[in-house]
């Protein structure tokens, strides 16, 4: 087991073979490339995008399902090379979740960060529509949480 200071969590063990990879990184934190998912039971299906290369970044986010289970996932040819993946329903999506000025709760259905459970790579897959937005309120009657 490996091991990293964060500030959200202190002292985290984690497992090396569960780190993911973003090749190219996130949008404003492209230099930050290996994160764990960490799971706390107690507030699931919310669970923590932690760097590896930053302790103190940490993304909290939630499953798209579990916001809008009719979430429809649209990737481009570059999100597919990057993730080397070769089936979608394999793929798991996750909105970013934020409160901006101490606000509502919203998640950014935008761009949501999907992983290949496989190749252990991910990227954040910003869809060329307007579908939804990155600013999605999160409200508790259709939230599957």
């Amino acid at each position: 087991m490996a091991r990293i200071l964060t500030r959200q969590f202190g002292l985290f063990e984690y497992d090396p073979a569960a780190a993911i990879e973003f090749p190219a990184g996130l949008p404003g934190f492209e230099a930050r490339r290996q994160f764990v998912l960490i799971e706390r039971a107690s507030i699931a299906p919310i669970l923590f995008l932690q760097s590896l290369d930053s302790p103190d970044l940490c993304f909290p986010a939630a499953p798209v399902r579990a916001i809008d289970p009719q979430y429809e996932l649209a990737l481009t040819a570059d999100d597919l090379r990057l993730l080397g993946s070769g089936a979608a329903e394999d793929l798991i999506a996750l909105a970013i979740l934020s409160a901006p000025n101490d606000g509502p709760l919203t998640a950014n259905l935008l761009a949501p960060v999907v992983i290949d459970p496989r190749s252990r790579r991910a990227v954040q897959a910003v869809r060329m529509d307007r579908r939804y937005s990155h600013r999605h309120p999160i409200v508790k009657e259709t939230a599957c949480w």
